[in-house]
C-alpha cells in the first residue's frame, strides 16, 4: 500500500509551494535564501502537524494540529471541526466566534466547497478584534467530507485561499493515510481472530481419531495426547497481541506431538533452539502457522519420511526462526498469492507477513524459498528488543 506516500508527498509540496509564495522574496545572503528559510520552516511545521493528526480526526488531535497549522498560514486564527462541529480553535477570537463558527463550517460540509464568511457574520464588540474575515474549506477523506479547516483574519485574500486550501488538502491526505492505517489494523484484526479460531476441522478429527486409537492399546498415551489437544486449543483461542517465543515454541510442540501420534515414524521433528532466545516477545501466533503450514502442505502429501527442522538462534540485534521441511514444496507464484492475501492460505502466512511488517517495518516479512518438489524453508527475524513489543 503505497499509494498514500504519493498523496502525501504530492499534497506536502503543493502546499508548501503555497505558503513559501505568501513570503516575499528578498535578496538572499550566503547560501541560504529567505525563501529557503521560510521552505524549512514550512516543512518543519507541516511535520509537526502531520504527527498530530496519525490518529484521525480526533479532538486531542485537532487541538494538538491547530497551531502549527496557523503558523503555516499567518492568520490570527484557525479553527479544525468535525461534522459535528468545532473541534479545535487556536488563536484570537475564540470567546467572540466560536458560537457561531458551527453555522460556517456547516455551509462548507454542505456544499463540499470553500465558503467565504460574511464580515456581518463576524460583527465583534472588541475594536482590536483581529476577526474580521474568514474562510472555511472542506477535508476530504475518499471523495467524503469529514471535518473542516477554517482561517480568520483582518481580511480575506485570493492568495490566502488558495493557501488554505493547499493546507487542507494536506490535512485531507494525513487524515486519509490514518484511514488506511485503521483499516489495516482492523483487517489484521479480523484475521487474527479468524486464524484463532482456525483450527482446521481435519486437524481436530485426526487428532482425536489418533487419541482414540490408543485408548485400548496405551491409555496413559491418550491421556497426555488429550492434555496436550486441550492445551493447544487453549492457547490458539487466547488474548493478547505478544507472547515470548517460549511460550510459542511450547504450542508449537504440542501440535506436533499431535501430529506425529497420527503420523507415526513418518513425521521427524528436528529442533535447535538457543536459549537466549527464548525470553525474545514477537507477535502471537507467528510460528505456529509456519510449522502448521509445513505439516499440512509440505509434508502430508509426502512419501515416506518427512523432516521438519525448526532452528532458532541469536543472529546479533535479532532473533532468527527458520522452519523447514523437505517436502512436496511449492510453487513460489502460489506462495507470493498467499503472502499478498490473495491464496487460499492467506489467512496462515498472508497473516503472519503482514502482522511482522506493521509491528517490525517492511524489513521483518517473511522470507520463504520453495519450488514443487523442492521443499520450503521459511525464516522470520525479530528484534529482540523492540520498545513498543512487550509480552
Amino acid at each position: 500500500m503505497h499509494w498514500p506516500t504519493a498523496i502525501v508527498v504530492a499534497a506536502l509540496f503543493a502546499f508548501v509551494w503555497a505558503a513559501v509564495a505568501i513570503h516575499r522574496r528578498q535578496s538572499a545572503t550566503g547560501f541560504v535564501s529567505d525563501v529557503d528559510r521560510a521552505t524549512y520552516r514550512t516543512l518543519r511545521t507541516a511535520a509537526e502537524a502531520a504527527g498530530d493528526l496519525g490518529e484521525g480526526l480526533t479532538a486531542e488531535g485537532a487541538a494538538r494540529a491547530a497551531r502549527p497549522l496557523q503558523a503555516i498560514l499567518g492568520t490570527p486564527a484557525v479553527a479544525l471541526g468535525d461534522l459535528s462541529g468545532v473541534l479545535a480553535w487556536e488563536g484570537a477570537g475564540e470567546a467572540h466566534h466560536r458560537r457561531t463558527a458551527p453555522a460556517h463550517l456547516r455551509r462548507a460540509i454542505e456544499t463540499g466547497r470553500t465558503v467565504l464568511i460574511d464580515p456581518d457574520e463576524l460583527v465583534c464588540a472588541d475594536p482590536d478584534c483581529p476577526i474580521r474575515s474568514g474562510l472555511v474549506t472542506p477535508l476530504v477523506v475518499d471523495e467524503r467530507v469529514v471535518g473542516t479547516l477554517a482561517a480568520y483574519g483582518p481580511q480575506t485574500s485570493p492568495g490566502l485561499v488558495r493557501a488554505t486550501e493547499q493546507v487542507a488538502g494536506y490535512v485531507s491526505s494525513q487524515l486519509e493515510v490514518a484511514e488506511v492505517g485503521r483499516e489495516r489494523t482492523r483487517a489484521m484484526a479480523a484475521e487474527l481472530r479468524a486464524l484463532r479460531a482456525q483450527i482446521s476441522p481435519h486437524f481436530i478429527y485426526n487428532s482425536l481419531t489418533a487419541i482414540a486409537s490408543f485408548v485400548r492399546t496405551d491409555p496413559d498415551r491418550a491421556r497426555d495426547l488429550l492434555l496436550e489437544f486441550a492445551d493447544f486449543t487453549r492457547y490458539s483461542l487466547r488474548g493478547g497481541e505478544f507472547t515470548t517465543l517460549a511460550d510459542e515454541l511450547r504450542n508449537v510442540q504440542r501440535y506436533l506431538e499431535l501430529e506425529q501420534a497420527r503420523f507415526g515414524d513418518r513425521l521427524q521433528i528436528e529442533l535447535l533452539i538457543a536459549p537466549e532466545v527464548l525470553p525474545v516477545a514477537l507477535p502471537y501466533l507467528a510460528v505456529q502457522p509456519l510449522v502448521e503450514n509445513a505439516v499440512r502442505h509440505g509434508l502430508a502429501a509426502k512419501e515416506g519420511i518427512g523432516v521438519l527442522s525448526i532452528t532458532a538462534r541469536d543472529a546479533g540485534s535479532v532473533a532468527e526462526i527458520v522452519v523447514e521441511d523437505d517436502g512436496v514444496g511449492a510453487d513460489p507464484q502460489v506462495i507470493q498469492r498467499a503472502l499478498d492475501g490473495q491464496g487460499a492460505d492467506s489467512i496462515g502466512l498472508g497473516n503472519v507477513d503482514a502482522r511482522l511488517r506493521e509491528v517490525y517495518g517492511d524489513a521483518y516479512g517473511l522470507v520463504v524459498e520453495t519450488a514443487p518438489g523442492e521443499g520450503s524453508k521459511v525464516t522470520l527475524r525479530v528484534p529482540k528488543f523492540a520498545e513498543h513489543v512487550r509480552a
